[in-house]
């Protein structure tokens, strides 16, 4: 019992960490402004909207630019330095957004 409650809190801990901070992504979010606009809602038919999609569609997302699994000549290169946190951050300011 004492080990099931000590996993427990483990992995609860673990999930708040992955949910990532929105103010910190809105301060990360600036290089990304330029292509997906201020407030997440694209100037341009090319780039997609960020405002409003799930964080964890964006985390998908991200972390597949970043490790080549999807690949884009835009985003490779952007998404090429973030760090897990970064991602995390980024897709909660994102999805935060309405």
């Amino acid at each position: 019992m004492r080990w099931s409650i000590a996993l427990i809190a483990l992995l609860a801990s673990t999930a708040v960490f992955a949910a990532g901070d929105p103010a910190a992504g809105k301060e990360k979010a600036a290089l990304c402004a330029s292509c997906h606009g201020a407030d997440g809602i694209s100037p341009n038919d090319l780039w997609p909207n960020l405002a409003g999609q799930k964080a964890g569609y964006l985390v998908k997302q991200m972390k597949a630019f970043r490790d080549g699994t999807r690949n884009d000549p835009m985003m490779a290169p952007m998404a090429k330095n973030l760090s897990d946190e970064d991602i995390a951050d980024l897709a909660a300011y994102y999805a935060s957004l309405k």
